[in-house]
């Protein structure tokens, strides 16, 4: 994702004794990953710990607490010392694993996407970033990461605030700016956002996303194309958000605000509606003390989503077949099909296994956008350094120190800057 949240908390596990084949006694794996822990993909992995474990007497997982942020921008760095860990939770897209890629800092993972039956496992939008080229573009070329699950953005709504003011849950994109005035009148803030981190540029995105088509984002994501920011779908996006921040459908101050702020601002009933991703499903599902209740965009062919985060192994780890063995349980129907049950959007599981309603829902949404071909993956993606260009742009148009027109004109820049043979 371009998108996730910091985590609170330790997954760390450990055992001793014993060895298993290939390794010797002692042996650790050092793992990093940043989902929260109530999180499904969090509760997903702690299990993946215990079994890995099971199968691997002897051998020490040490979790390292990380954050998001924090991978993001000491990655690069990291992994060209002796301190890279053996296996870590890594954004996906040619700005983040592609550029990884293409500086030689990690491993390849073909072969073993090959003999461990991943890339069967896969269905074709979600293998799309795990392989890059040798210019670190996504969608063909060697496996760098493997995604054990998918994810997608969606609308949640608070249906106790919208059943408190009187105000019908929208069906349509019309009827989601008539709810929005609608709050408006009645003194409240409707959307939760975050311009400091991800949230406010996916809802930019969104907009463009509806006025757009695949041949769009294939030029925009994978080169396949010119892309103009000043064109009708990038336009209305940029106008529509500056408008609706005039309009005080998303607050000003949230210029300054991370997206661990929107989420907890949404699941404290402060905002009836936030706009983001499958990964806050599970922690919403345990956290929020209200009915509620979750839609794709409406209006839209396109949205925000893609295969998960990769487990990448960096070219520098010491135990890289511990590394493959721990992929390899999370893509095991146990943990796949306890990622379904928790909230998350698995990628093996047996569809029979996933019993929870909400659940179930989660992953027909989830599939039903796959089957159109509507996974358009996240604004961030595309060349290196454009998440910060995104963020810092955004916050202007929050605050009204930029107008639309610069706002796309440095866009512009920052893209062109970064594409391959520019």
């Amino acid at each position: 994702m371009a998108a996730a949240v910091i985590l609170s908390g330790s997954l760390l596990s450990t055992s001793c004794g014993g060895s298993d084949s290939g390794s010797s006694d002692g042996r650790t794996l050092r793992l990093w990953h940043y989902e929260a822990p109530n999180s499904a993909m969090g509760m997903a992995w702690n299990e993946a710990v215990k079994e890995f474990e099971a199968r691997h007497p002897g051998v020490t997982v040490k979790f390292e607490e990380k954050g998001f942020e924090q991978i993001q921008k000491t990655a690069p760095m990291v992994l060209n010392s002796s301190d890279a860990p053996d296996l870590m939770e890594y954004n996906k897209g040619n700005a983040t694993a592609g550029l990884l890629s293409r500086q030689g800092l990690l491993t390849d993972l073909t072969a073993q996407a090959t003999e461990r039956g991943w890339d069967k496992k896969l269905s074709a939008g979600v293998r799309t970033t795990s392989q890059y080229d040798t210019n670190g573009v996504m969608g063909s070329g060697a496996w760098y990461g493997v995604p054990n699950y998918a994810e997608y953005t969606m609308v949640f709504y608070n249906k106790d605030l919208f059943a408190k003011y009187g105000i019908a849950q929208p069906q349509t994109f019309d009827e989601l700016t008539a709810a929005m005035d609608a709050f408006v009148r009645k003194g409240v803030t409707p959307l939760a956002s975050a311009g400091a981190e991800y949230p406010a540029q996916q809802y930019l995105y969104q907009l463009a996303l509806s006025r757009a088509d695949r041949s769009w984002v294939d030029a925009y994501q994978l080169y396949q194309g010119e892309t103009d920011f000043h064109d009708a779908a990038w336009t209305y996006a940029a106008t529509t958000f500056a408008d609706w921040v005039k309009k005080g459908y998303l607050s000003r101050t949230s210029s300054g605000s991370k997206a661990e702020d929107a989420g907890v601002s949404w699941i404290r009933g402060k905002a009836p509606i936030l706009f983001s991703g499958s990964w806050w499903f599970g922690r919403f599902a345990e956290e929020a003390a209200f009915d509620w209740d979750t839609s794709l965009w409406p209006g839209s062919a396109l949205t925000l989503g893609s295969g998960g985060n990769l487990w990448v192994v960096p070219k520098g780890a010491r135990n890289k077949e511990l590394a493959y063995e721990f992929i390899d349980i999370t893509m095991s129907k146990k943990i796949q099909n306890l990622l379904g049950n928790k909230g998350g959007v698995p990628v093996a599981a047996d569809a029979s296994a996933v019993t929870e309603p909400r659940a179930k829902a989660l992953i027909a949404d989830f599939n039903a956008l796959s089957a159109r071909d509507g996974l358009a993956f996240y604004p961030d993606w595309p060349v290196p350094g454009f998440y910060d260009t995104l963020v810092s742009e955004t916050q202007k148009l929050i605050t009204d120190s930029e107008k639309p027109d610069a706002y796309l004109d440095h866009l512009q820049k920052a893209y062109d800057k970064g594409v391959p043979g520019r």
